[in-house]
């Protein structure tokens, strides 16, 4: 059997992380696919725990040499990736592939593995609504928030390029949805 894909795509506070974490402790055959990026980790991250952690040289390298499936330069000099490799893993382990993924790199997995991804739009209730997330979780400044709301507005003009849109209005809900849809598409 080939192993699927399931892409949760989202702007920034939307919740896709804690949609995603929840998927994990479900017994689903899913594994996490670890992105590679150039950015610096924060805080408590590690290399080959949340992301393959690669220098902006070594992640050129990896483009050069045709090592990931896509990639995007998500902010001006921060990259992200998916690996070759890391599907291969996956699969390999006879698991389905578990995507965090930003809105862009989300649409160029599904174009690239069709019918056997699912991909999911996680949209926030309103803009106000993420707005105060973001502000809530404190890891931005205010020009910072102020880029990650308007990437945000534009990145919802593509949730009808995913399978699903799931408004994240409220989280229990939201969760049992997200189960829900990745158990039908893996029973397909």
């Amino acid at each position: 059997m080939l192993g699927k894909l399931f892409i949760f795509s989202a702007p920034s506070g939307s919740g896709k992380s804690t949609i995603v974490q929840h998927l994990m402790t479900l017994d689903l055959g899913l594994s996490f696919s670890i992105s590679a990026t150039s950015r610096e980790p924060r805080g408590e991250e590690s290399s080959g725990r949340e992301y393959y952690f690669l220098t902006p040289a070594a992640f050129h390298s990896k483009i050069e040499e045709h090592a990931f499936v896509e990639w995007e330069e998500v902010y001006p000099g921060q990259f992200y990736g998916t690996l070759k490799s890391e599907l291969e893993r996956i699969w390999d382990l006879g698991q389905h592939a578990l995507f965090d993924i930003d809105v862009k790199g989300g649409i160029n997995l599904k174009a690239l593995f069709g019918e056997r991804a699912c991909a999911i739009f996680v949209q926030p209730p309103s803009m106000e609504v993420l707005e105060e997330r973001l502000r809530i979780r404190g890891t931005e400044d205010e020009s910072s928030l102020r880029k990650r709301l308007e990437k945000a507005s534009d990145e919802i003009q593509y949730a009808s390029q995913f399978d699903h849109i799931l408004v994240n209005d409220q989280l229990e809900k939201t969760l049992k949805e997200a189960e829900i849809l990745v158990r039908n598409f893996i029973s397909r």
